[in-house]
């Protein structure tokens, strides 16, 4: 393992004045936000167990030894994500081969198996990714969103030395589901918590589980969903033993490929226990601290936004010298 030699730096992400609020900060991508809508082409890669994921890919023509990024969506999210339509874009005017990595159940079709996703199931990312890797030979990059940061995270930690991408970037991952599902049962934050439980409800009616609607539509919690569904579906004993094992905290002193972890100390899903000591961090990873920022905002202003920047920038100069 490595000696803790990462580092905890002051993000340079400053709001306006006006835009200060986490609440502020996190609705505004999804109420006033617009991004631009890039043509896409969509890949199925068939997994071992028989079902299916999707890439979409921005259908752009690029050079064969363009680099690529590919982007890891959160809860319930997409390549219909605003914030992963902006990057996609911006990382396809650099130049990059840019795409969406979809967990089960998020693409255009239902898929075929009672499986879904979970915040700790790295095995399809890994999955493409290999084989991403074995079908290109530039660089090779992957930004994950929330949710989809905490799967990377875990990936590279529990890969090492073979995981299988040059450099990644995570923006606002929970680090430590526990106290993320605990801070989601209180006050204004129990109100994301509600309108994600009815999204994902509505994901697993459409996948053939043992379970009846009357059954999902009793959840009330994130915890209810996971020891309803995530946990007996994915081989856990409980929402506790999910959330133990899959929280990417833990994994970060394995993470040897160079990674960026952007976060905000106000972000309304998370608790500031779930951020790291330097200690725990090794040489290969800068966690960049925001003051605010709120969840995967970073809104700089109307029309300007820090990750659309910042991403792009760390990548290519880390990959790119």
């Amino acid at each position: 393992m490595d000696d803790g030699a990462g580092a905890v730096v002051k993000s340079a992400f400053r709001p306006p004045w006006w835009l200060r609020n986490p609440h502020l900060q996190t609705l505004w991508v999804s109420l006033v936000r617009r991004g631009p809508r890039p043509p896409l082409r969509w890949e199925v890669f068939t997994l071992d167990d028989g079902d299916f994921v999707e890439v979409a890919w921005v259908d752009r023509p690029v050079p064969r030894d363009a680099p690529t990024v590919l982007f890891i969506h959160g809860l319930t999210g997409s390549v219909e994500s605003v914030q992963i339509r902006s990057l996609l874009q911006v990382m396809s005017d650099q130049g990059w081969r840019a795409g969406c990595f979809h967990f089960r159940g998020s693409g255009r079709s239902p898929n075929r198996t009672a499986l879904g996703y979970h915040s700790g199931m790295s095995e399809d990312p890994r999955a493409i990714l290999r084989r991403l890797r074995q079908r290109h030979s530039s660089p090779l990059a992957a930004v994950g969103i929330s949710l989809g940061a905490n799967v990377l995270l875990k990936l590279l930690g529990e890969d090492g030395d073979d995981a299988p991408v040059d450099a990644a970037v995570a923006l606002s991952a929970p680090l430590v589901l526990r106290l993320c599902v605990d801070r989601m049962e209180r006050g204004f934050s129990s109100v994301y918590q509600h309108h994600l439980l009815r999204r994902l409800v509505q994901q697993v009616k459409s996948r053939p589980v043992p379970i009846s609607p009357a059954e999902l539509e009793a959840c009330r919690t994130f915890r209810d969903f996971d020891n309803l569904v995530t946990a007996p579906i994915h081989g856990f004993e409980s929402a506790e033993d999910y959330y133990a094992r899959s929280s990417c905290r833990p994994f970060l002193p394995g993470i040897r490929r160079p990674t960026l972890i952007i976060h905000a100390e106000d972000d309304p899903f998370f608790q500031p226990g779930v951020v790291p000591s330097p200690a725990e961090l090794p040489a290969s990873v800068c966690f960049e601290l925001a003051a605010h920022g709120g969840h995967v905002g970073f809104v700089e202003g109307v029309g300007r936004y820090y990750c659309d920047s910042r991403v792009p920038a760390w990548l290519s100069e880390t990959l790119m010298g």
